[in-house]
């Protein structure tokens, strides 16, 4: 395990070694995700990704995930703004990038991780964005699902798989629930920012996504025209997760012709 210190946070990183004449891939987790979250049934996604793509990749947990530093009192003080997205894509990841000496690289996100990586390639260079169940505005089924998880993480069991992952999962679980539920977050609309992205982009989600519809990928292509879409049926929110072999064989053949 080794950590980096970004604007004076602890962050934990994972590196994977590969070819230095291809751009590398950044993997960026999901609201409840971390370096841990990436590895299913023992095997690494990214792991597989980089030697499929034939890359070099970096993976890190956020802020209050994984092993990373925790957030102090989460529910008050320590509350995410609805625009922790933006600021990740736009302060941290920028910040991370430099000091790996890191310069146009593929991102690949999941869920929140996704809505990063198209903040972050609307206003810095990449190579390409790859996005799996991307938000680009916040639908009723998302405030649905997370409720839901409100209830699962209090009663249910959530807490207990969570802590598996989590070095502080009470800082993971709520910093992400209660912004989701707010007020506020549901003017969370980042499709004026799409708008201005010019890479090479592939849009995956599963037609079975519990938080989202497909209005997400209709609108990404809406706002960047070379979008591609890759619409997987018997999937749910994790394509890497529910159609592992499908997903990175399309990773694979997107990055294919790139840099």
């Amino acid at each position: 395990m080794k950590f980096l210190a970004i604007h004076g946070t602890r962050l934990e990183l994972q590196q994977i070694a590969g070819p230095a004449d291809k751009a590398p891939l950044v993997f960026l987790h999901e609201g409840l995700g971390s370096v841990s979250l990436w590895t299913q049934r023992g095997q690494s996604w990214p792991q597989a990704v980089c030697e499929a793509t034939g890359r070099s990749g970096v993976v890190y947990s956020r802020r209050g995930y994984g092993q990373s530093a925790a957030v102090p009192d989460v529910r008050h003080s320590g509350r995410l703004t609805p625009d922790y997205m933006h600021r990740e894509a736009w302060e941290v990841l920028p910040a991370l990038l430099a000091a790996l000496h890191m310069e146009k690289p593929v991102l690949l996100g999941h869920s929140d991780g996704a809505s990063i990586a198209l903040l972050h390639a609307s206003r810095h260079p990449v190579t390409a964005g790859i996005v799996m169940a991307p938000h680009l505005m916040v639908e009723d089924i998302a405030v649905q699902a997370i409720a839901q998880a409100t209830t699962a993480f209090e009663s249910g069991g959530l807490r207990e798989k969570l802590a598996r992952h989590h070095a502080d999962v009470e800082s993971a679980f709520w910093q992400w629930n209660d912004v989701w539920l707010s007020e506020g977050f549901r003017r969370f609309d980042i499709r004026p920012d799409c708008v201005r992205i010019g890479a090479p982009l592939l849009a995956i989600q599963g037609l079975g996504d519990e938080y989202g519809t497909m209005a997400q990928l209709d609108e990404l292509t809406l706002a960047a025209p070379q979008t591609v879409q890759l619409r997987l049926a018997d999937c749910g929110h994790s394509p890497q997760r529910d159609q592992p072999e499908r997903t990175l064989k399309a990773v694979a053949a997107f990055l294919q012709p790139l840099p």
